[in-house]
């Protein structure tokens, strides 16, 4: 079955993500290979804007999905599925970066998720570019909450779960990540 790119709030892209979890609860090998096609890169992706590095996403993206095997059945919503695996991920690179004992800045190219535009590119890409930079600046979770709310279009309370905080605890760190990001962005004027 071919797989069209939705956009994340999709709601039919939402309901194949419920069927697939349900029948990969009921033991289909086939739906988790269809489940894993379609989550791989926006997992990966994720990694990669939180490690800056490609060989550290993929380890990330690996270990996650053995965790995800591992607790897939006890998942009770189907529905939750798409926060799950965001915050198996998450956890698995604060918990790399704890026993490394350094945060990474990542590389700006980690950042490569905002749309190309058809006219004016030269002046876009530069603007994109400059934006890049900036968020590779950001501490590791100031990273993941902006681009998981920003980029994979996480609702507040789904970013409460994600990161195990209260929603109110999320809109002021998103508002101090802004406020950090304009701060870097002020400071690097193209």
């Amino acid at each position: 079955m071919a797989v069209r790119n939705l956009k994340p709030g999709d709601t039919r892209e939402r309901v194949l993500d419920d069927l697939l979890v349900l029948r990969v609860q009921q033991g289909s090998r086939r739906a988790f290979e269809q489940l894993a096609q379609r989550w791989q890169e926006r997992l990966w992706r994720h990694a990669y804007r939180l490690t800056g590095r490609e060989d550290a996403a993929w380890d990330l993206v690996q270990e996650s999905w053995m965790a995800v095997t591992r607790g897939i059945r006890k998942l009770r919503d189907p529905g939750a599925f798409r926060r799950w695996a965001y915050t198996i991920v998450t956890r698995a690179a604060t918990n790399r970066l704890r026993r490394t004992g350094s945060e990474e800045q990542v590389a700006p190219e980690a950042l490569d998720a905002l749309p190309e535009d058809d006219g004016e590119r030269t002046e876009r890409e530069e603007a994109v570019a400059w934006l890049r930079a900036a968020l590779a600046r950001l501490p590791g979770e100031q990273r993941a909450l902006v681009s998981l709310r920003y980029l994979e279009h996480f609702e507040l309370w789904e970013l409460a779960e994600v990161f195990g905080i209260p929603e109110g605890t999320v809109k002021s760190r998103l508002h101090h990540a802004r406020k950090q990001l304009k701060e870097i962005l002020e400071r690097t004027e193209r």
